[in-house]
């Protein structure tokens, strides 16, 4: 039963219970503002996941591991150990490429690993689909085999530990790199590739190039 409004002991009973009422909603709505701001404050943290840090990586060279870009390399299939150093080597500027220094300048040692293991189970690209020079194609796997190439990135071109992949890397990316060696403005962590390139001339350049954007 409703007391009447001229009961003033029912009156006061009335506005203590109102104000007990509205102190509880006041609360529960602070309660509530306080989740949604500490929901919001770890938004960032939670999207921070590997593959959404990764992402920007692979709109260079390629979500699937094949680079659709040119003279940006594909990285599907990579030694994991290969790129570990290749990204220690950009973030201390031992290796300067712009995009790449400024990408990698905060990555702490694990963020090295971690990113080099994810790149590495990246799917490795598949061969040129076209129909190549037979001329062309002989002279690359005489050059391959002439020069060793095949002793150190492995019979089938994958590579291991340190050494890099080339089976089916990118045509251009390729002639790049290895003029890049041959004119010693590309330092590897040691003198092999510019000492194996000293004998070779541009135009083998480019045959290897061709041969090797094509292996099976």
């Amino acid at each position: 039963m409703i007391p009447k409004s001229g009961n003033r002991f029912s009156d006061k009973i009335m506005r203590n219970q109102t104000k007990t009422i509205m102190s509880m909603l006041t609360f529960t709505r602070r309660i509530a503002a306080a989740g949604l701001l500490a929901c919001a404050a770890s938004q960032p943290l939670l999207a921070e996941t590997l593959a959404e840090r990764v992402a920007p990586c692979l709109t260079c060279h390629g979500e699937k591991g094949q680079s659709e870009t040119p003279e940006i390399p594909s990285l599907g299939g990579q030694p994991a150990p290969y790129l570990l150093i290749q990204l220690y080597l950009f973030r201390e500027k031992q290796r300067v490429v712009e995009i790449m220094n400024d990408m990698t300048k905060s990555f702490t040692d694990d963020d090295l690993r971690n990113f080099s293991d994810f790149i590495a189970k990246l799917p490795p690209p598949p061969p040129l689909v076209d129909t190549p020079d037979a001329a062309r194609m002989q002279n690359g796997r005489a050059l391959i085999g002439q020069h060793r190439c095949n002793s150190c990135h492995n019979l089938d071109l994958t590579g291991r530990e340190n050494i890099s992949r080339i089976a089916d890397q990118r045509e251009d990316y390729l002639v790049k790199t290895l003029r890049e060696y041959k004119s010693n403005t590309r330092h590897g962590y040691d003198g092999v590739m510019a000492e194996a390139l000293t004998p070779i001339t541009d135009a083998q350049i480019v045959d290897l190039a061709y041969y090797i954007a094509r292996f099976r």
